[in-house]
């Protein structure tokens, strides 16, 4: 039974079915869309075929005997490749908020999946630049439609007892992603010339998966509801819950989709000063969770390793690696995110990732010069760090950084508040995957140093302000966590007078 928790809590009854957990496992693969797409971009963008074709510049600056090791791959319209889609997606998911809300979460998710198939085919098919971004920006939207509905999907089918280890599938499916892309690169690397179109049009297989699996899902009985499907929405609440007893989650589902209705624009409700926690906790965990310096890691991996003296197949080989830790730190989170709770995998986290940054840093600032190489000792050293520091970004900030957004807005403005959620990533992101190449030439090794100081300020954002959500039932965080919050209570004292302004 699905325990709602104690201090007078309602308690809602269900099991965990396995309509549920194939549910779940289908809509993730929108996180292996996403995942692939972050492996496959610094890969390609290290490949010699790829750059010959189309950064001819940055080509001849790789080959070059006294080449900068930190500056051989600063490019802006290399940068502008892999950053386009976080831009697209930045855009596409204040759209796709609305289609979410008017047209269910299911039917986001395949139109997610659409967007994404015909931008993989522009990609593998490029024949020059422009085809190259618009490939991009089109995988973008489908990124920013998934990212949307996947991670509210999972949070509104999951018993309350599991919710954080059910939605987090989204991310291992995203680690999944990355690690496939990785393996993908390392044997696509030595086909020429058409290798990089090969792994880029591999794309195609998670959004295929998405575009199928979406067709034989359940639509969530909260979106159903929302929509005033009320039969179909009971009847689907039983199905998932596996008992008949569902009334009470059914009223409760029922009273916040009549508040929501309420609510004419939520965009405008979130301005309220009542909507003020979730939002800044929403948008600061998204920002974080980039300023961690983990898509700097993750997108260029191969690039960083040849940087720090890995030779090509090395270093696609070294982020292989990287992959596998990420894949099995991820599983670590589903184990224990609802047992140790949300704050402690964070805390602990960033006092494991400011040392391996530093620590990182260090070796880079002693070791590394601008045209010498590591010894293949010290260059092992930094690839065990950087495994050190994916593996408790990936059981942390990683997935914790979609499933707390994801459960912390009333329903009247869920959509709408993760919107910002995802455009807040799909920002940061773009400005991380444009800028890093260009700061790690001027920063040198103190680029590590620039993410480290982020992460202690990220820890004393979770000391002070972030409270605990585990176990907490989706709807009733506004009473439960906001209004006891010792900081936070104070900004919903006006909740009841927002609530008539809104209407």
């Amino acid at each position: 039974m699905s325990n709602a928790g104690s201090n007078g809590a309602k308690k809602f009854e269900g099991k965990i079915t396995i309509y549920v957990v194939i549910c779940g496992v289908i809509a993730a693969t929108g996180g292996l869309m996403f995942g692939y797409d972050i492996g496959i971009s610094g890969g390609v963008t290290s490949m010699d075929d790829f750059l010959e074709e189309f950064f001819p510049v940055v080509y001849e600056r790789k080959h070059k005997a006294k080449e900068d090791n930190y500056c051989k791959y600063d490019n802006q319209g290399l940068q502008l490749f892999t950053s386009s889609l976080y831009l697209a997606a930045l855009v596409s998911s204040f759209v796709a908020s609305k289609v979410c809300t008017k047209h269910g979460r299911r039917l986001t998710m395949q139109a997610a999946s659409v967007f994404f198939l015909i931008g993989v085919v522009l990609n593998a098919a490029a024949r020059n630049i422009a085809m190259l971004i618009i490939g991009r920006i089109l995988l973008g939207v489908g990124v920013g439609f998934a990212n949307q509905a996947v991670p509210l999907f999972l949070s509104e089918i999951a018993p309350v007892h599991i919710r954080g280890a059910l939605n987090i599938l989204f991310q291992l499916d995203v680690t999944i992603g990355i690690f496939v892309a990785n393996i993908v690169n390392y044997f696509v690397s030595n086909i020429h010339p058409w290798g990089w179109r090969l792994a880029l049009g591999l794309a195609g297989v998670p959004a295929t998966m998405l575009c199928l699996g979406s067709m034989v899902i359940a639509e969530t009985p909260t979106s159903l509801i929302e929509r005033e499907q009320l039969m179909e929405g009971l009847a689907m609440l039983k199905k998932i819950r596996g008992t008949d007893n569902v009334n009470a989650e059914y009223e409760e589902i029922l009273h916040a989709c009549e508040m929501a209705r309420q609510v004419k624009r939520p965009f405008r409700n979130l301005m309220k000063r009542s909507s003020r926690p979730q939002l800044v906790i929403a948008i600061a965990m998204q920002v974080f969770q980039q300023f961690t310096g983990i898509n700097a890691i993750m997108f260029y991996a191969p690039v960083l390793f040849q940087t720090i003296g890995f030779k090509n197949d090395a270093s696609l080989l070294s982020a292989v690696i990287t992959g596998i830790v990420n894949v099995l730190s991820t599983v670590v989170s589903v184990v224990l995110v609802d047992k140790l709770g949300r704050r402690f995998l964070l805390l602990e986290a960033c006092g494991q990732m400011l040392i391996t940054q530093v620590a990182i840093g260090g070796v880079l600032l002693v070791n590394l010069k601008s045209t010498n190489e590591l010894e293949h000792g010290v260059a092992v050293w930094v690839v065990v760090l950087v495994c050190l520091f994916v593996s408790s970004f990936a059981w942390s900030w990683g997935p914790l950084g979609w499933l707390i957004p994801s459960e912390t807005f009333p329903l009247a403005t869920r959509t709408a508040g993760y919107a910002f959620a995802v455009s807040s990533n799909m920002l940061f992101t773009f400005v991380i995957a444009q800028a890093f190449l260009s700061m790690m030439c001027h920063l040198r090794a103190g680029i590590f140093f620039f993410f480290a100081a982020w992460i202690v300020v990220m820890g004393l954002f979770v000391i002070f302000l972030l409270p605990e959500t585990k176990n907490v039932p989706i709807d009733e965080m506004s009473e439960r966590v906001w209004k006891r919050h010792w900081f936070w209570k104070r900004f919903m004292d006006e909740e009841e007078q927002d609530k008539k302004d809104s209407v």
